[in-house]
Parts: C-alpha cells; sequence; structure tokens
C-alpha cells in the first residue's frame, strides 16, 4: 500500500446531522478531575506516527483518523432508538464476543432496549429466505462469549440492497452494526448509498471481522491473534510428528486467501517452523536455488522439516487450472497443502530420497474457537466505540484500530485494497531470521 494514493479527503467521515441529545454518559471534558473525558470534534490519530512523516515544507497537515470513542451529545435519542446487528462471511473466533459487546454497552451505557439481530448475513433481510429475527438482551447474550461461532449464524454472498434497506425501514431501524470483512463491508456501504438515496437516517457502523488480518489502516482485526496461538500448539505438534520419523515432513495450511500474517505469525510464534510460503511471494519449486531443493538439504542435515503454508499461497502453479468462484465472488483458490505434499512426494521417489511426509489442515478448526482472552478484549472495546460513533450519527464508517487508539475511517478507504505483508518489511525479514529460510528463485 502506498499512501501517497489517497487523500486526506477521503478520511473525512459522515454525520446524520446535528448532535442535540445531551448523552447519558456521565463523562468530563477537563483534564486533572479522575473522570474520562469525552472526545472533542476534530481529535485524530495521525497515520503515521514518526517524525518523517512531517514534511516542514508541506502546507497540507499528515493524513489522520478520527478518533473513537464518546461524545457529549449525540444524534440518536436512547428511548426511540432501535438497533439491528448481522454478522456475514466466514466464521472468526470473537464474533460472539463482539455481539455480547454491543448489546451490552448499548443496553447499559445507553440505555437502548431494542436490539435484533438478522440471522444468516444479509439473507436475514430478504424476506423469501423466511429467516427469524432474534431479540438480543443482556441476559440472551451473557453467556455467548465463551462459545466460537456466531448466535446469529453467518453466510456468503450479496442480497438486493433495495430489499434490504426496505427491511431496515419497516423495522424501524435506526442503527446497523454489520460484523464482516471486505465483502460485508462493501455490501454494508452500498447499503449506506442506498439509505442517503432514499433520505433516511440509519446509521450503518462496520466492525472489521477478518481472521487474515488483511484490511487496510487496521493494526489489527479481532480473531486474529486467536487464530496463530492455536495454529501454535499444532505446529508444535506436527513438529513432533515431523521429528519422529527418519526425515519425516509436517505441512501445516494455515488461512490467508491473499496475504500470509497468521502463517508469518505462527512461525515467529513456535520458532519451530523451516519454512513459510505465504501468497505474496512467488517461489519456483524445482532448480538448484528452487524450493524442493532447500528442502531436501534441510533433511540431509537435520532429518526433519516443518513447512507452514498459507491457503492463498503458489496460486501461479495452478494458472492451467478453472477458475472457480463463491457466492461472494472470490476466487475459489486451490489447496496448495495437497498440492505440496503431492509433488515432494512424487520428487523424492524419483530422487529415492528416503521420506516421510503428512499434511495437516487445522483451518475450520481455528475459524470456529472461541476467542482468547486478549481477542475478547478487543472485541469488547471494538464493540463499545462501535456504539459511541453509531449513537453520535456516525455512518459509512468501520471502527479501526491504530497507533494504540480506536478509530474511525470511512469504509471506502478500508476496501480499496488488501493489506499484505511487505517482503522487504521488517515481518517478514524477522520471520527469514527465525527460520534461516532463504529467497527461492523464480
Amino acid at each position: 500500500m502506498n499512501i501517497k494514493n489517497y487523500k486526506k479527503s477521503e478520511f473525512e467521515v459522515k454525520n446524520l446531522g446535528k448532535r442535540r441529545v445531551k448523552s447519558p454518559l456521565e463523562l468530563s471534558k477537563v483534564n486533572g478531575d479522575g473522570v474520562f473525558n469525552y472526545v472533542q470534534d476534530g481529535e485524530t490519530i495521525l497515520y503515521d506516527a514518526s517524525i518523517n512523516c512531517a514534511d516542514p515544507k508541506s502546507k497540507e497537515s499528515p493524513i489522520s483518523f478520527e478518533k473513537a470513542g464518546p461524545k457529549e451529545h449525540i444524534y440518536f435519542d436512547p428511548s426511540k432508538t432501535k438497533v439491528g446487528i448481522v454478522t456475514c462471511g466466514g466464521l472468526c473466533p470473537g464474533l460472539n464476543n463482539v455481539i455480547r459487546g454491543l448489546v451490552m454497552q448499548l443496553h447499559h451505557r445507553y440505555n437502548v432496549k431494542r436490539v435484533i439481530g438478522f440471522k444468516f448475513g444479509y439473507s436475514g433481510f430478504i424476506a423469501s429466505y423466511g429467516h427469524d429475527y432474534k431479540e438480543l438482551t443482556p441476559e440472551s447474550v451473557e453467556n455467548i462469549h465463551t462459545i466460537g461461532g456466531s448466535i446469529l449464524g453467518s453466510s456468503r454472498g450479496p442480497q438486493d440492497v433495495e430489499e434490504v434497506v426496505d427491511t431496515l425501514d419497516i423495522q424501524n431501524i435506526n442503527i446497523l452494526f454489520t460484523i464482516g470483512g471486505d465483502g460485508t463491508l462493501q455490501g454494508a456501504y452500498k447499503i449506506h448509498e442506498e439509505i442517503e438515496k432514499r433520505n433516511l437516517k440509519i446509521s450503518v457502523v462496520g466492525i472489521p471481522k477478518t481472521i487474515d488480518n488483511d484490511i487496510n489502516f487496521l493494526d489489527k482485526s479481532f480473531g486474529f491473534e486467536t487464530s496463530f496461538t492455536i495454529a501454535d500448539g499444532i505446529i508444535r505438534n506436527a513438529h513432533n510428528e515431523a521429528k519422529g520419523a527418519y526425515n519425516g515432513i509436517a505441512v501445516i495450511k494455515l488461512m490467508g486467501r491473499d496475504s500470509g500474517f497468521i502463517a508469518a505469525n505462527a512461525a515467529l510464534s513456535t520458532q519451530e517452523a523451516n519454512f513459510v510460503l505465504i501468497p505474496e511471494m512467488k517461489f519456483n519449486l524445482f532448480g538448484k536455488k528452487g524450493f524442493l531443493e532447500a528442502l531436501k538439504e534441510r533433511l540431509e542435515k537435520s532429518h526433519h522439516a516443518v513447512i507452514i503454508v498459507g491457503e492463498g499461497a503458489g496460486q501461479f502453479l495452478f494458472e492451467d487450472m478453472e477458475k472457480r468462484t463463491d457466492p461472494s465472488g472470490n476466487t475459489k483458490y486451490e489447496d496448495i497443502g495437497v498440492f505440496l505434499k503431492k509433488i515432494i512426494s512424487e520428487e523424492f521417489k524419483k530422487q529415492k530420497f528416503p521420506h516421510t511426509i503428512k499434511y495437516i489442515d487445522p483451518s475450520y478448526i481455528i475459524r470456529s474457537a472461541p476467542a482468547i482472552a486478549n481477542d475478547s478484549k478487543f472485541c469488547n472495546l471494538l464493540a463499545q466505540n462501535a456504539v459511541h460513533a453509531a449513537m453520535a450519527g456516525k455512518t459509512g464508517i468501520v471502527v479501526g484500530h491504530w497507533n494504540q487508539n480506536f478509530t474511525l475511517i470511512p469504509i471506502p478507504v478500508t476496501v480499496k485494497e488488501q493489506k499484505t505483508i511487505n517482503l522487504e518489511g521488517e515481518l517478514w525479514w524477522n520471520v527469514l531470521e527465525t527460520t534461516g529460510q532463504k529467497t527461492f528463485d523464480f
């Protein structure tokens, strides 16, 4: 990502109108009284906090994000506010934590009593599917954070935007929280645009969910930390399996369609991987500096090897395959893990090189797991800040986190391009230092 491709105006947050309702939160506007302060209009968080970002010759202030947090005056009257919540896309640790956090914040802090969940993603807004709504109360969500998945269910794929907004209008929804990734956020913005077209006063606030950690202008997304924490134990066990056989090889495929953040962080966590293959890199399987030769050298030296591969890695190896898509329009990727196991076995058999290989794909086990403690905390804080923003009439935004602060970012800039690992950046260099992996020819 090149920040120079973005204009400061792209980060301006939309508001439904003037805030005339006094917030029920009893906070402060002065420092030193021991009470948390309301966030004032104009408070921002710098994109680049380093001193190098300041250009003394520039008349423009640097790019920054609106700071999230409670406002002294809000747009919606809590006694007349009705809220909808929807979860979309694939499962991810922390979905139930976010739902619980939203309901608890709305009920206990803002006294909003009417909250409903739309079931099975955006299809829950479409009458022909026949999905019931789910009333959400503090009692009904009290313990849901202890289990994985989503109590509202989920689905992929777009739905008729006009019918979605019809449902919001008929149900008298004032605020819609959408919890999902790139496709969900794009859908949320289309809903926001249709709401604007009809001149309705409905706030649309996205809570970014991507287990791959690939949404721009967020330093992390919920579920990501849980995913590589669970992967840590799986990789350690795979390491034991590999060491238990002469020239034992363990191939572990982890989530990451277009970015290798889970694979990279899992490798740094365990420090037991010898090779990490991610979607951002290209590599040659054959040749003196190819992957297979490097693997053979590792086995000849240490007699075991652990390979972590992101699910989107090596898709260039399937160029002759017919492209398929899922209901969301995403390309269905070929199974690189199965492919690697097959190629490694075939090549080493040709060379009469003794080996044992095991392939492990824990993806769906990880996706449906409950959030670990730090992710659970992060989910709750995201939910709290999403409620503050929505009650203040912010709309067409996602709640993010940057430079140790929660932020508000217009949806279009977050979906303009995906966040990926910079192969010349510190994270990837850390992986190479930890694994000892060399750069492969391509």
